[in-house]
């Protein structure tokens, strides 16, 4: 299998809707663009938000196990997508790419 790297390339903040409908919270996310993870073998990187895993999970195990141009040229890189979590309040978008 291939290793694959995670890189948080945005994070936006919906404040008007977590205002409308969030319950208050303290602390939701400790990710910050820049951020790196390595996937080893398809598994979830140490201290990897479990909800944005789920959501990327497969597109991970897909490109390490050779699976790539998702959508049909989706990406200029065959070997990468671009996948955001399914937080509604303040999604993350994470650059996935194969490390050769």
């Amino acid at each position: 299998m291939k290793n694959i790297k995670i890189t948080v390339k945005a994070i936006t903040t919906y404040k008007e809707l977590m205002k409308e409908f969030e319950n208050p919270i303290s602390h939701a996310c400790a990710l910050k663009i820049g951020d790196t993870f390595l996937s080893i073998n398809g598994k979830k990187p140490e201290n990897f938000c479990d909800s944005a895993w789920s959501i990327i999970e497969p597109f991970v195990k897909d490109l390490a196990n050779g699976i790539n141009n998702f959508y049909d040229g989706w990406m200029k890189n065959p070997n990468s997508a671009m996948i955001s979590c399914n937080d509604g309040f303040r999604p993350v978008s994470f650059y996935l790419e194969v490390i050769e």
